[in-house]
């Protein structure tokens, strides 16, 4: 399978010591499959004035049935529980890779209203929803490095 990484600069070797804590999908190296989406989390490193790099990988079909993997297929009470869960800092999974959809970018309000009692479960998943196509492939665990390949990188 191919990946895609948006940063500022090529990551050869991935590794999970740069990645952030209570993200979508727990700390973890984020990918894509989707090229279009990779360039557009570019696009937060360009507004900053660096670069924009799309890294190119290949995952070895064997992570998916060597490993511990979570996906979410739909936008889900699940997928949303998830999410929830690790952005407050509470996962205590131990899946290797976790994948499925990208919370828009109004994730933080949108959480907060959920948190404090405002809106209901069901109006957070709507409003979490993005209209276009979209997919993160977070791979957590060292385990889950070892079967990504670096093949390339490229300015955007």
């Amino acid at each position: 399978m191919t990946l895609y990484h948006g940063s500022f600069m090529p990551i050869e070797k991935p590794d999970l010591q740069h990645s952030r804590q209570n993200v979508d999908f727990g700390k973890g190296f984020y990918t894509t499959n989707l090229y279009e989406q990779a360039q557009k989390w570019c696009s937060k490193h360009k507004r900053l004035g660096k670069k924009g790099i799309v890294c190119t990988y290949t995952l070895d079909d064997k992570a998916f049935s060597e490993l511990k993997v979570l996906s979410f297929d739909t936008y889900s009470e699940e997928w949303l529980d998830f999410i929830l869960t690790c952005r407050r800092g509470n996962d205590e999974s131990d899946y290797d890779i976790v994948s499925g959809g990208v919370a828009n970018d109004k994730v933080f309000n949108t959480v907060e209203l959920y948190f404090d009692g405002l809106i209901e479960k069901s109006e957070a998943l709507k409003r979490l929803r993005f209209e276009q196509p979209n997919m993160q492939i977070c791979l957590r665990t060292e385990q889950a490095l070892q079967f990504l390949h670096y093949e390339r990188s490229e300015e955007v």
